[in-house]
Order: structure tokens, then C-alpha cells, then sequence
């Protein structure tokens, strides 16, 4: 069996939808940072059968949670300090997400004017459907 020394500080994300662990590290930006971090793929879960994990050597404001309430709404967020968890947060899908998806319609205004933010809003929660701000083009997670 596989063992990853806990964390004295920093934070674990649980509850990740197995194989998508290195999806999460390129969208939160984790390569830039310079702290370990250790993946865990394909672990064994009561609850979910499988799934990953991302310990991360640090606070949570290296974390955007926007980011991972849009790719997985059912992660949760485990806050460590002294090589206890002292606090467990859920993410929920944001209401708006700023610069994490790209509008593919070639006539939206952000085709042309580059430097404006990509902003797309909640427009179908059960539906998992965000929607362009400039253009209503929808995305399905």
C-alpha cells in the first residue's frame, strides 16, 4: 500500500472525481506554485468507489474555489493546521466564473477585444449550463 505523510499545514482536496486530479492542478495553476504538493489518483473510497486527491503544503489563498466549484461540486476542502483537520468546506457551483472557460463563439465581442474578461454566469444549476455574459453562448460542464 501506497503512504503520503500527512501535511503539518496546508490543505487537502477530497473528493475528486477520479482522473480528474491533473485537470484541477493545470486549472488552479498549482505548477506555478513553489510548495509540494502530492496527487493521489485512484483512490480507494467508501463513498465513491474511486477517487483523487490533492495535498497541497500551504494556505487556502493558493486555492481559487470558484475554480473548483465548476469543475467538481462535490470536493471537499480540508483545512489543516498542526496535522489536524480543523476545518472541512464543501464548494458549491459559483453563481459567476471569471477567466476559467473561453467563449468559443467567433462573434463574441471577447473574440475580438482580447483583453476583456471571460465571464460566464450560472444560467442552469441542475443542468450544470454556464452561459457567455457578452454573447447568452452556452457551456455544459
Amino acid at each position: 500500500m501506497l503512504n503520503i505523510s500527512g501535511l503539518n499545514e496546508g490543505i487537502v482536496l477530497d473528493h475528486i472525481q477520479a482522473g480528474r486530479s491533473m485537470d484541477i492542478y493545470l486549472k488552479l495553476g498549482l505548477d506555478k506554485l513553489d510548495c509540494q504538493i502530492a496527487i493521489i489518483k485512484n483512490a480507494k473510497s467508501r463513498k465513491m468507489g474511486r477517487k483523487d486527491i490533492i495535498k497541497i503544503d500551504g494556505g487556502l489563498d493558493l486555492v481559487n474555489v470558484n475554480v473548483l466549484g465548476y469543475i467538481d461540486h462535490n470536493i471537499t476542502i480540508n483545512i489543516i493546521k498542526d496535522g489536524r483537520i480543523i476545518e472541512k468546506k464543501r464548494v458549491s457551483m459559483p453563481k459567476k466564473i471569471r477567466n476559467v472557460i473561453y467563449c468559443k463563439n467567433p462573434r463574441c465581442i471577447t473574440s475580438i477585444e482580447q483583453e476583456l474578461p471571460h465571464i460566464f454566469y450560472l444560467a442552469d444549476e441542475e443542468k450544470e449550463i454556464y452561459r457567455c455574459q457578452y454573447c447568452d453562448e452556452k457551456y455544459s460542464i
